[in-house]
């Protein structure tokens, strides 16, 4: 193995290493808030989650899939609600990371979180992998 690949790979050992030691469900007042805030807006979202209008993305945020699944009398709201809940997501990510004294871990805490959100989807949900849609 040449030394740039050897530097790489224990690069990357070093920093699985140091994100093992995060704590990803810390609790301080805006990361409660914004959990708060991301929970009565699930209920809104839900039907539109079972219709496939909504889905969860590869990357950590909610995509609206299917615009044409919601009537257009809703698309508008839909599309706030999606525009929020990613807004909410994003700060959920950076305020875990400024928690654990890392704010450089935003991206893996990222990663982690749209990886928990796919697994954790009901069944009949859209989840996206490798860029494809599909359902759960």
């Amino acid at each position: 193995m040449n030394t740039l690949k050897r530097m790489v790979l224990l690069g990357a050992m070093w920093a699985a290493t140091a994100w093992a030691q995060g704590n990803i469900e810390i609790n301080t007042p805006a990361i409660s808030q914004i959990k708060s805030s991301m929970q009565a807006r699930h209920t809104q979202l839900a039907a539109h989650y079972a219709s496939g209008a909504v889905g969860l993305g590869a990357d950590g945020n909610v995509v609206l899939r299917d615009a044409n699944a919601v009537p257009l009398a809703q698309r508008q709201a839909v599309q706030g609600l999606v525009a929020q809940e990613n807004t909410d997501r994003a700060a959920l990510y950076r305020e875990i990371a400024r928690a654990n004294g890392h704010p450089e871990w935003e991206a893996d805490i990222r990663s982690t979180f749209a990886q928990r959100w796919i697994e954790r989807a009901q069944s009949g949900w859209y989840i996206q992998s490798g860029g494809q849609w599909s359902r759960k």
